[in-house]
């Protein structure tokens, strides 16, 4: 949390600067006064440190902490969402509960609620057709494409996919080039090979 935002949370919920400041009591209290719009935490995960972020709306971002600084990841959300972003790692405990679960190979199913609010409407009917992917399973580009009726459009699907800002839950590693090879994935082709081995999705 930057310290103009911390300045602006602690003076909303009256709080004084002291040498005792409970941070951890002060993100509970700002959170419960509904006084940050964004909550985050870091989650470790056998894929790599995990930034998450979850709104009143619901899961707004995770982001791979190797692939992109928290700094901006944070500096986009409070840009595009909300300046009001703030260190709350309660808010996203059942977050982590399923993904925890994910993980361990028991939760084959995300049953959250999910923000789009960083996604544009083309991104957003492709990250839907996406998230419909079942455990195990791979689509291709091209079908992407297809099912959301834009044939042509599988190299824009691409991009899209390479854009999605909650990977993992919505599931863009499931979606593969159409010749079986891996494609891109904006955690690296590493992290989609562990995930699609997690799953028994590969092809073989």
């Amino acid at each position: 949390m930057n310290d103009r935002l911390e300045q602006q949370l602690r003076d909303a919920a009256g709080t004084v600067d002291a040498p005792a400041f409970d941070a951890t009591a002060f993100a509970a209290r700002a959170a419960k006064e509904g006084l940050a719009d964004v909550a985050y935490t870091t989650f470790a995960s056998p894929v790599g440190e995990l930034l998450l972020a979850i709104t009143p709306r619901g899961l707004v971002r995770i982001a791979y902490a190797d692939r992109e600084p928290a700094e901006r990841v944070l500096e986009k959300m409070s840009a595009r969402i909300s300046p009001r972003v703030l260190e709350a790692p309660g808010r996203l405990d059942e977050v982590r509960r399923q993904l925890d679960a994910y993980f361990a190979g028991r939760l084959h199913e995300f049953d959250l609620p999910l923000d789009w609010t960083l996604v544009g409407a083309f991104g957003r009917r492709v990250l839907g057709r996406t998230a419909r992917i079942p455990y195990g399973r791979v689509a291709t580009y091209g079908e992407v494409a297809r099912d959301i009726g834009s044939p042509r459009a599988a190299r824009a699907a691409g991009n899209a996919l390479g854009g999605n800002p909650i990977p993992i839950v919505v599931p863009c590693h499931r979606v593969v080039r159409g010749t079986g090879a891996l494609g891109g994935y904006g955690g690296g082709p590493e992290r989609k090979e562990q995930l699609l081995t997690l799953e028994g999705g590969l092809l073989g």
